[in-house]
């Protein structure tokens, strides 16, 4: 590629990026064995009813170990790649990759744009512990220099008006070494960055560090604050604090699927029983087996307890049960 060109796709991609981000974005974050393809259709469908849908969710990450992994496995993990790459609601699912071999990431990157993924997120925060000893997700904040490898190396593979971003927490054990993680990032390509505001050994222990992610938007490059992020108030100090405007949202959106349009709106609320026909539509969603999606379904009841009082009563009547059919007739009742 000549220079001449090589400044024109960056121009290209600098221009896409910027649409992407000329108003404040709002995502639902990839939160593995939680936000599956399942828990997207209902939660970007909620919002969708509210008024103000996601712009894009990002996919639970999909590991990258010894060889490029065939269809089957990116379709497993997201469906949505048959549909436009978008949910039923409209709501674009962008393809999260984890890995540590800069090659065979980016040879994966390239066959899940194949497929029609719409942007690659490289995963840098996962703090599970089977992944960090397997040399994947928060482990490689101790590892600049990699992190960069990786990230320029699927940014050079896929098509230059396919975006790549990345998301980090603000370190492994501590914060130390943030301005090499900075670094690494501003010169590896990324067209935007996620931070976790924590990093991997705090876990999703409260509080959450946001006025850290403020030295990032430094980079010129968009920058989107995630963590501990539960309601209005603290969406509005989190925005103040990390100087950035753009949110991913985690775990408080599903324990209130109406967060997204609260940030901006406090009064956009959805009432519980407006929530039931969602709960019976995952209830009848699909899944293996029934028992796999009890399990599910009564996870998120647990989360939806803490956002609402009636989830708490629900919840110590059907923790118990293990008949779905019953389940939805108690979620009539």
């Amino acid at each position: 590629m000549s220079q001449t060109t090589a400044y024109q796709h960056q121009a290209a991609q600098q221009q896409a990026t910027a649409k992407l981000f000329a108003n404040p974005v709002r995502l639902l974050a990839p939160m593995e064995g939680l936000t599956d393809p399942l828990m997207r259709q209902i939660l970007t469908e909620i919002a969708h009813d509210l008024g103000r849908p996601y712009d894009w969710s990002v996919s639970e990450f999909i590991r990258v170990t010894h060889h490029v992994l065939p269809a089957h496995v990116f379709y497993r993990y997201v469906p949505e790649l048959k549909h436009n790459s978008k949910t039923a609601s409209g709501t674009p699912i962008h393809i999260q990759l984890l890995g540590s071999e800069p090659e065979l990431m980016a040879q994966n990157a390239v066959a899940a744009c194949g497929l029609g993924a719409p942007a690659i997120d490289l995963n840098f925060g996962c703090p599970a512990k089977t992944v960090n000893n397997h040399r994947g997700g928060s482990v490689l904040l101790d590892e600049p220099s990699l992190m960069r490898d990786i990230i320029s190396a699927v940014r050079d593979a896929v098509p230059s008006h396919i975006p790549v971003s990345a998301k980090i927490r603000l370190g492994y054990t501590d914060t130390s070494n943030l301005d090499d993680i900075r670094h690494a990032i501003g010169d590896s390509g990324a067209n935007w960055l996620t931070i976790h505001a924590r990093t991997k050994t705090q876990g999703y222990k409260p509080p959450a560090y946001w006025e850290k992610i403020a030295d990032f938007t430094r980079l010129p490059i968009p920058i989107i604050a995630n963590g501990e992020i539960w309601n209005n108030q603290q969406a509005q100090r989190c925005i103040e604090q990390a100087n950035t405007p753009h949110l991913m949202l985690g775990r408080g959106a599903v324990t209130r699927p109406d967060l997204v349009a609260q940030v901006d709106n406090p009064q956009a609320l959805v009432e519980w029983q407006s929530l039931i026909s969602h709960q019976i539509a995952f209830l009848n969603g699909d899944a293996k087996t029934d028992k796999g999606l009890i399990g599910r379904y009564k996870q998120w009841l647990a989360m939806l307890s803490k956002g609402y009082a009636e989830a708490n009563s629900l919840w110590h009547i059907i923790k118990k049960m293990r008949d779905k059919q019953a389940i939805i007739d108690q979620l009539h009742a």
